[in-house]
This record gives C-alpha cells, structure tokens and sequence, in this order.
C-alpha cells in the first residue's frame, strides 16, 4: 500500500510542478529579469568585464525552470505521501482529505513561511558572494530550528489533548512554537545585503513570487492527493455509494 501511495504522490507531485512552473514563468521570471538587468547595468557603470554565459538564459528561464521545478515537486510528492503513510490513523479520526490538506499546510509553515519570514529569498545581483556560505548555513539551521520546534510542540500538543481536549493541545502546540521560532529569530544574526539602489519593487514582487511557487506547490499535493489517496485507501466506500 505504502508502494502505490509513493507512486501517487510523485504523479502528484508532478502535476504541483507543471503549476509551480506556470506560476514561475509569469509571475516570477520577469523580476529576475529586472534583477540580472540591474547586476549587468552595475558592472558596466563599474567597469567590469561581462562573464561568460555558460547556459543561456533562454534555457535557464524554459527548460532548466521546469526540469528543476519539476523534479523538486516529484521528490517532494514522494516524500509526502510516505509521511502521509505513516501519519495516517495516527492524528485523531482525520479522513485521507483532511489528513493531506493539514500535512500540507503544516509543512508549508514549518519548512517554507516560517524560515523565510528571517531569511527571505534573494533575486539575482543581492548578496555578496563572499558571504553565500554564511547564508546557506543559517538559512538551513533556521530550517532544522523549525523543524525541531514543530516535533517538539506536537508532542507537547498530544499531552494537553490527552488531559484538556484538542482545541486546548491545539493552541498549546502552536503556542510553544512560535515562542520557539521569535527566540531563534531573535538569536540568529540578521543578513541584509541588498544595494541601497536595488529596486524595492522588484525585490517584492521577486520575493512574494518564490512565496508563491511554494504555495501553489503544497496546495497542490495537499489538495489532490487526499482524494487520490482516499480512493486508494477507501475502494469499498466508493463503490458503495455509486
């Protein structure tokens, strides 16, 4: 069973990339553009030489957009349906449908929102390259923070439903993770770099738009893999009512 839902979630998931793609062509490839047309125009005012073009940037915005959107939505489908395997029956009487959709909206805040309300993404031409290690290190320990203070406030959250009832254990877990998430906040170092000079609107529209790929992808797998899961899980019922 576990076998056939791993199938399903990467046909999932690939049906998330071809949206997170379209999404990515309209909404978010114009602002890179604006973003290189920037870096290009500082290192002319500068003098400096033009690098080579190792991969087009025809390519990289088509082809090499999708191929990575695509096969990141396809691992991720995978993964999801194998967490989804292991949590189902284990959350209260939670249905497949339901199941999915708060797997989903968990793991969009606890994985994407969160880490980049301190971290947000970066177009092309901000940052200082020297610094790229830096920030790939705290943007990945402020993923394992979130991570970690998730597991920690459901376990916290399943002791106060066992004694005070779900909606008490609800607000308890979700309570104890974002005090969590404002120490670590606090605590790790600030990284802002983006040139004085950089366009305030582009930077917006480029960081909403990766936002957004995200969120067009987990709304995606949440919302049809629980019915393609369910009818999967729940063949008799089906058939029943037709």
């Amino acid at each position: 069973m576990t076998g056939r839902l791993l199938v399903r979630g990467m046909l999932v998931g690939l049906l998330a990339g071809i949206l997170a793609f379209g999404f990515a062509k309209i909404f978010g490839e114009p602002q890179v553009d604006r973003a290189i047309a920037f870096e290009e125009g500082m290192a002319h005012m500068h003098g400096d030489a033009e690098e080579p073009e190792l991969v087009s940037r025809e390519v990289q915005s088509t082809f090499g957009l999708l191929t990575g959107v695509v096969a990141y939505s396809v691992s991720l489908g995978g993964i999801f349906a194998l967490v989804f395997a292991y949590s189902l029956g284990r959350i209260g009487k939670v249905g497949p449908r339901g199941l999915s959709a708060l797997l989903a909206l968990a793991a969009f805040v606890v994985l994407i929102l969160v880490p980049e309300i301190k971290y947000p993404a970066n177009p092309p031409s901000v940052g200082n390259p020297d610094t790229i290690g830096l920030r790939t290190q705290v943007f990945f320990m402020m993923l394992l923070v979130s991570v970690v203070a998730a597991v920690i406030a459901v376990n916290a959250a399943r002791k106060v439903i066992a004694t005070s009832g779900v909606w008490a254990g609800a607000i308890a877990g979700v309570a104890l993770y974002l005090v969590i998430m404002a120490v670590a906040g606090a605590l790790f170092p600030t990284i802002n770099e983006v040139p004085a000079n950089f366009s305030a609107d582009v930077l917006w529209k480029f960081r909403t738009s990766s936002l957004g790929i995200q969120l067009v992808l987990w709304t995606t797998v949440g919302l049809v893999f629980g019915p393609v899961a369910e009818r999967l899980l729940q063949p008799k019922a089906r058939f029943a009512h037709a």
